[in-house]
């Protein structure tokens, strides 16, 4: 079905949008994608750095200790 929606489908659409939302709305809704988008990316790096803290992470299991395992 989407397959057969070329560029006039498209800018139809577009019209269609920016008449029944505005300019307004639909630039602060792009305002706050664009801040999402960028938490998402903090998420991520910090994610990522804690993971490698955590393999950084000395083992101070006594030896006895691991054994038991």
């Amino acid at each position: 079905m989407l397959n057969n929606i070329g560029l006039p489908g498209l800018l139809l659409i577009a019209v269609v949008v920016l008449v029944l939302f505005g300019r307004g709305k639909i630039s602060s809704l792009m305002g706050e994608v664009g801040k999402g988008i960028t938490s998402f990316k903090k998420g991520i790096s910090e994610g990522q750095d804690e993971i490698a803290k955590s393999e950084e992470a000395k083992d101070v299991t006594p030896e006895s200790e691991k054994d038991k395992v």
